[in-house]
């Protein structure tokens, strides 16, 4: 498990708690893997290196107190498909992170539209803010945006080609939210600094951060983690190995 070096805000929590952190994640044996850090160039997405520094491990299986994480919450804002379709991939990501746009772009697009649209997927986001002040204002707004059920186009918004370069200040994020189509910009103002946003980003992290997380994007499908922005490949062979382990129970 890589140390967590960084000095970024959003890395308070998991200093907080790193003892919790690394006993959960030896215990449980998942997110082995290096990976890149916060305040890295690489990171954040930068121009020499097209893909995340990743180094999945291929003997990581699935994990049922993992699976137990997926919400299935109908009325979950920040989900799309099925509460009870039979794989649920979770993502936990931050708006600032090259390779979650990476993935949002380029990835998760083909996923919702040959498994999401079927019914045999579901996709969970988790906020996980780790590259300071403005990752966290850009959780609490997608979550806002979500409340008045935007939040899938305030993330396509916020994980458009050039959007991270422009930043996540706070004119940003309405012009985001007119973008998405939120209707009500004053609610959404008054979401985005609520106790309610920031109570629901901050459970999202300390989940994320008590698996052993330690970058983004990091994923679990139905229990199984991956890491990194995998090719696509990837994340069709763990959905379809996941689907069949289900049809195999029934």
């Amino acid at each position: 498990m890589p140390k967590n070096t960084s000095t970024a805000p959003g890395k308070g929590r998991g200093i907080a708690i790193g003892a919790a952190v690394l006993v959960a994640a030896l215990l449980l044996g998942v997110f082995s893997y290096t990976a890149t850090k916060p305040g890295s160039d690489q990171a954040e997405g930068g121009k020499d290196s097209p893909v995340a520094d990743v180094s999945a491990d291929p003997q990581n299986g699935v994990y049922p107190e993992l699976e137990k994480l997926a919400r299935r919450d109908a009325g979950d804002k920040l989900a799309q498909g099925k509460a009870d379709a039979p794989v649920v991939l979770v993502e936990y990501a931050d708006f600032k992170c090259g390779f979650c746009g990476k993935f949002a772009r380029d990835t998760e697009p083909g996923l919702v539209q040959k498994y999401v649209d079927n019914g045999t997927l579901r996709i969970e986001w988790r906020n996980f803010p780790i590259f300071g002040a403005e990752s966290e204002a850009a959780a609490r707004a997608a979550w806002a945006a979500g409340q008045q059920g935007r939040f899938w186009q305030f993330h396509a918004a916020a994980y458009a080609d050039g959007a991270k370069e422009k930043g996540f200040a706070k004119d940003r994020l309405t012009a985001l939210a007119k973008t998405a189509g939120v209707d009500d910009l004053d609610r959404f103002t008054e979401d985005v600094d609520s106790a309610a946003a920031k109570k629901a980003v901050a459970k999202d992290t300390e989940e994320a951060y008590k698996l052993g997380a330690t970058s983004t994007p990091s994923f679990l499908v139905n229990g199984r983690p991956l890491a990194g922005a995998q090719p696509a490949e990837t994340f069709e062979q763990a959905i379809e190995e996941a689907a069949a382990k289900r049809d195999d129970k029934k």
